[in-house]
């Protein structure tokens, strides 16, 4: 797991600093994960009955639909493929590996973006943005963290309820 990025570690740009969060709530969120006893990842322990593996699943795809298919306007097959019939979902056959895989991935697709744009770049024009006018890189950077923090957060809960790691 990659250590938290203090406020006071230097970094090159804003966009290093917002790379550095997602790098960390994403590694955060496979360690967690990871750490867990194969049983527990496709059960709940929550009321609202999501898994750890389908947390991963969801976390890959808001980085799908607000890089790929919001920022950079593209034709995305199934920018919704974490959910089926209004709740998150992983097939039977996926695996934690592949999960791990396709988060990391899309993670190095979201590093790309940004190192190629810089953050006052206005998203290109499409579906995503349900007729709003597109967000700029920063706000999408700074959407996905958000979401990387309050979802590790509830992984922080639920391993710990599966006897798995607590803390940070």
């Amino acid at each position: 797991m990659t250590s938290f990025p203090e406020p006071t570690d230097p970094a090159g740009s804003r966009s290093e600093v917002f790379l550095r969060y997602l790098d960390h709530f994403r590694e955060s969120a496979v360690a967690k994960v990871s750490a867990l006893a194969e049983p527990e990842l496709r059960q709940s322990r929550l009321p609202s009955g999501w898994t750890p593996l389908e947390l991963l699943t969801h976390l890959r795809h808001v980085e799908l639909r607000w890089i790929e298919w919001g920022f950079q306007g593209r034709a995305v097959a199934e920018p919704w493929g974490d959910r089926r019939d209004d709740r998150w979902y992983v097939a039977p056959d996926e695996t934690l590996s592949d999960l791990v895989a396709a988060l990391r991935a899309q993670g190095a697709h979201t590093t790309a973006v940004v190192s190629a744009h810089d953050l006052a770049q206005i998203g290109a024009p499409g579906p995503r943005w349900n007729g709003a006018d597109p967000a700029s890189l920063e706000r999408v950077l700074f959407h996905l963290v958000q979401e990387y923090a309050r979802h590790v957060g509830h992984l922080d809960v639920v391993a710990e309820l599966a006897g798995g790691p607590t803390g940070e």
